[in-house]
Formats: structure tokens, C-alpha cells, sequence
């Protein structure tokens, strides 16, 4: 099913110099059995939006997701910064293997649900930052259960003082909580995992084992993830243009590349 689309795709597409549309659909078409599949979210599966909330999933991204895991005998996961729940109301696949808040929530292939837990004084730490930003137009404070967001994509010129706020913030959430970067958000989460530890502890599962991992990003909350699937010996795409200094392998130039990729492995 998977080779029929591959001729005529690559004749509709113009790859980059380093190209990961080319590495994933000839991986994916000819050899489905021996890979296993990570994706990010936001910004890879789907445009990046002004609110967290405003991200819009097309009608045909579910349904192909679903047929190109059975293709892969199951061995595709979701790898985001959202908590599990979100996900799952998003895309409507509860089945799916996913890694939440950048590894800190997990659901195995067998329906095995890993969940970090909110303190109480870190939710009283969450609640004083939508109160102090109460007035800051265009800074959304997002409540991600154990993980915390603060995004500035309205307001970029508010950088230094939601760095400045979440530094602070970090301190009162203890050394249990790490801070994480990534495009316009800056985030508190569970300091005991990241992206590559998802997809390590992935490949540990039958669905996933023996196989090679394939994963694609697009921000630096996934450079860990891309750093453990190259030392694996598998490949790392990032969406976007190359950039030397990612650990990506590859390139693809946007989600809406991926999302095409998708469809034909799928159709």
C-alpha cells in the first residue's frame, strides 16, 4: 500500500538540500517494519497559532495518523509539550501512544498511563502567575496540570519580563521543576524527564522494539529528542529550514509538508 505513492509524490515535490522528505517517505514506503515513528505537535503536525487554544487539527490528520500506526504495526507516537488529556481531545485517538509535558506523562501501546501530579503549592504557584500577569496584554499563563506555561507570542516585546517572571517562578517550584524554552512560550515542567527519555522508554515497549526511531520537531524542546534518536542510530527531521546548529539529520520545510507526506504514506 505504502510504495504506490511514493513516485508520484517525489515527482511533485521540491526537497531541501537536506532532505527529510525524501529520508521519510522512502524510509516509511519500502521498509514500514523496521521504523518507529515520533512526532511533535504543535508547529510539526499542526501550525503553530497566536493562542494555544486557536491551533486547528485538518479533518484528514486523525485518520491518517491512525492507518499509517497500523502500517507501522503500532509504532507511532505523539512526543508534545500538551498534556496527555489535551491531546487526546484534540485528535480524538485515545489509543495512541503519547508522551505529554515533554515526557513527564506517558501512555504505553498497552493503554499504561504514566502521570506526573501537580503539588498543592504548585498549583498555588500557577494561580500567582495568572494573578501577576493579569495585566500583561498579549501574555497567556497556560495551567498544563504539572507543567505551566507562560506564552508571549502577542506580546514579544514582553520577553525579558516573562523570562524574568518564570526564573522566579522556578525558584518557588523547588528542584523538582526545570524551565524550558521553546518559540514565544517559556515553561515550568517535571525536571525528571525530557523528550528523549520518552522515546527511550517508547522503544523499550514491544510495539516499538528492535525497531529504528524516526522523529521530527520543530522547536528546541525537541533537540533531546533528536539527540537520542541519532545516538540510537536512527534519524532526526526538523520542520523548518535546516539549521546547522539543530541536531536534526534533516529537513522539512513545513507542517503542511508533513501533513502531505502523511496523507500519500496513508492513501
Amino acid at each position: 500500500m505504502l510504495v504506490c505513492c511514493q513516485k508520484q509524490f517525489l515527482s511533485d515535490s521540491k526537497p531541501d538540500a537536506v532532505s527529510g522528505e525524501d529520508f521519510f517517505l522512502s524510509a516509511l514506503s519500502t521498509d514500514p517494519d523496521s521504523w518507529a515513528l515520533f512526532l511533535d505537535i504543535d508547529g510539526t503536525l499542526l501550525d503553530l497559532a497566536a493562542t494555544p487554544d486557536a491551533v486547528t487539527v485538518p479533518p484528514s490528520l486523525p485518520a491518517n495518523l491512525d492507518t499509517l500506526s497500523r502500517e507501522l504495526g503500532g509504532a507511532l507516537a505523539l512526543v508534545t509539550g500538551r498534556a496527555l488529556d489535551y491531546v487526546d481531545q484534540l485528535f480524538r485517538l485515545s489509543h495512541f501512544p503519547i508522551a505529554g509535558l515533554h515526557g513527564a506523562e506517558r501512555r504505553d501501546p498497552d493503554g499504561l498511563v504514566h502521570k506526573a501530579a501537580a503539588t498543592a503549592e504548585f498549583e498555588r504557584l500557577k494561580a500567582g502567575l495568572v494573578a501577576e500577569t493579569a495585566n500583561w496584554a498579549g501574555v497567556l499563563i497556560e495551567g498544563k496540570g504539572a507543567a505551566v506555561a507562560a506564552h508571549y507570542r502577542l506580546a514579544p516585546d514582553r520577553k525579558p519580563e516573562v523570562e524574568l517572571l518564570m526564573e522566579r517562578a522556578l525558584i518557588r517550584a523547588g528542584p523538582n521543576w526545570t524551565i524550558q524554552h521553546g518559540k514565544m512560550v517559556i515553561e515550568i515542567r517535571p525536571a525528571r524527564a525530557d523528550k528523549g527519555h520518552a522515546v527511550a522508554a517508547f522503544l523499550a515497549q514491544p510495539a516499538f522494539a528492535g525497531r529504528r526511531a524516526l522523529a521530527i520537531g520543530d522547536d528546541v524542546t525537541d533537540e533531546a529528542m533528536f539527540r537520542t534518536v541519532n545516538r540510537l542510530g536512527g534519524y532526526s527531521i526538523r520542520i523548518g529550514p535546516h539549521l546547522p546548529a539543530s541536531e536534526a539529520l534533516g529537513s522539512i520545510p513545513s507542517a503542511n509538508a508533513l501533513r502531505s507526506i502523511i496523507a500519500a504514506l496513508a492513501s
